[in-house]
């Protein structure tokens, strides 16, 4: 009764073993490019299932629609500029960048290419909202992972990250609200919202945050957590 609250009071990146000095270096420890490079493949991993559940898009691609929708972009253009104007508000944040912002595309990128022809899709509703709950879980626990890596965010780990040190608030909420606000523009823009979008804003912020305090509770206690 006492784990829940704990779980969603994560304030900040914890630092543990593989977690690199510098976010911005070009000689990080091997520890710490091992650790990104699988927190990358498993949040890939864990969007992939999302995609394959076919429940609904996440929802920064349901904002990367609604975009389309007023611009006439290919909805790859689309996201691309949303993720260039999410790197320029990390200016007033002070957020680092680091060879993981980078690794981020690429990585997540090539396993949604490999792995998505291989995942299973189901007919029954509640296999395919059994894969997106399980996709949430798993890109929640892949960011947990190559987030204390500390090798740089992605562009919207970044935003996340950014905005909680300038708000002091926990991990959970800040992710969760930064996702069902981009749920409001994008539908609003005319993206379209599925089931599964609404799973993955409400439950990808609790589930990176019990990530950290998971992986903090089992590899040692940082000041990282409130």
């Amino acid at each position: 009764m006492k784990l829940t609250p704990k779980l969603l009071s994560v304030k900040a990146v914890p630092t543990l073993f593989w977690s690199s000095p510098k976010a911005l270096t070009i000689k990080p420890p091997l520890a710490s490019v091992l650790f990104l490079i699988v927190g990358l493949t498993l949040f890939g991993l864990g969007e992939a299932l999302l995609v394959a559940a076919g429940v609904g898009v996440s929802p920064w691609t349901v904002l990367a629609q609604g975009i389309t929708q007023i611009t006439g972009w290919s909805l790859g253009l689309a996201t691309f500029v949303t993720s260039f104007v999410v790197l320029f508000c990390w200016i007033p944040l002070r957020q680092m960048p680091g060879i993981g912002t980078i690794l981020n595309a690429v990585i997540i990128s090539l396993v949604l290419e490999f792995l998505l022809p291989f995942l299973p899709t189901f007919d029954h509703v509640m296999l395919k909202l059994g894969e997106a709950v399980l996709g949430v879980v798993v890109t929640g626990f892949g960011g947990g992972l190559y987030l204390i890596a500390n090798l740089g965010p992605g562009p919207r780990d970044g935003l996340m990250t950014g905005l909680q040190r300038v708000t002091d608030l926990p991990i959970a909420w800040v992710r969760s609200g930064l996702e069902v606000a981009v749920i409001a523009a994008g539908w609003a823009l005319g993206g379209t919202v599925g089931l599964g979008t609404v799973l993955f804003a409400l439950g990808i912020g609790p589930s990176v945050a019990a990530s950290m305090y998971a992986l903090n509770s089992v590899f040692g206690q940082s000041k990282a957590l409130a």
